[in-house]
């Protein structure tokens, strides 16, 4: 059988929160029988937006990953909420707005906090994949439907065809260890976790500092070089998708005003700041030019 299953596309995110406005604009207010009871005005949404800052100032990047209710195979809630959570044969879970009250016990089973508690009807409530929605007639949830970005994607497929989906286009879920089986997907999860090491390269002449366009910048680990980049109009250069916490680089960087080498350690993304070349011996008496290239 067809089941309902997101696809979350990650670094397409940005913090626009159409979503989450959305999902407020369809529940606040709105009761939906037999699917949910009406949000809260005031509480938390059930669609949540994580931020991950990396890196100094200039070099920062800022990815947004967004978070909802898994609709878990093997859902947590679930053995926790006993009758009071169904799993749909389409894959969708649901807290019962009855059987629910009261039972704040289940917003504490959610290992992705994605279950909220509604203090005025004394309820748990989740995003609930607008299955009132889906069941009448619309092909995508209102996630989607307001997303800009493209961020989201909501496929019907059966477990085997969705299992193959997964393994050709990479497709993650968050905390595979817990053995939940969610049925929110993540293309590019690993952005979320990768790190870079940046620069920017310069050269001093004449008294003036200058940045350096078209240097070429070296990464090494140990022994081995493993990127390669040139530094852009304004000097600076990054290798990105590095794995958090891996150790030590190496940074060799070579132009014809001069070279310079850096060593550093990552643990998170990093930038290294301005790196000023040393003039090689024979071109020590000469005074380069700007370096800085020409802007059209």
């Amino acid at each position: 059988m067809s089941k309902w299953n997101l696809i979350i596309n990650v670094g397409r995110c940005e913090n626009c929160y159409n979503c989450v406005i959305a999902e407020k604009d369809e529940h606040v207010g709105n009761d939906f029988p037999g699917y949910a009871a009406p949000a809260s005005v005031s509480g938390e949404s059930t669609i949540r937006i994580l931020r991950r800052v990396e890196g100094q100032a200039p070099m920062v990047e800022t990815t947004y990953l967004p978070v909802m209710c898994n609709h878990c195979d093997n859902p947590p809630c679930m053995k926790a909420g006993g009758d009071a959570i169904t799993k749909r044969k389409d894959g969708i879970v649901i807290i019962d707005p009855v059987k629910g009250k009261g039972r704040k016990d289940i917003v504490r089973s959610c290992p992705y906090k994605a279950i909220v508690w509604n203090e005025e009807l004394q309820l748990p409530q989740t995003w609930i994949f607008d299955a009132h929605l889906l069941d009448n007639g619309w092909q995508r949830p209102r996630c989607q439907q307001a997303c800009p970005t493209d961020v989201f994607e909501a496929v019907k497929l059966d477990d085997n065809a969705m299992a193959q989906k997964a393994r050709t286009e990479g497709l993650n879920v968050l905390l595979p260890r817990l053995g939940a089986r969610p049925r929110v997907y993540y293309r590019g999860l690993e952005r979320w976790d990768a790190c870079f090491i940046g620069g920017s390269v310069s050269v001093e002449a004449s008294g003036k500092v200058d940045c350096v366009a078209g240097a070429e910048v070296s990464l090494y680990q140990g022994d081995k070089k493993i990127a390669m980049t040139e530094s852009d109009d304004f000097g600076d250069f990054r290798f990105g998708s590095l794995p958090g916490k891996s150790g030590a680089y190496r940074i060799e960087i070579h132009h014809s005003a001069g070279t310079a080498h850096r060593g550093c350690e990552l643990h998170e993304s990093l930038y290294l700041g301005e790196i000023v070349l040393v003039p090689r011996p024979s071109e020590a008496g000469a005074v380069p030019v700007s370096m800085r290239a020409p802007m059209s």
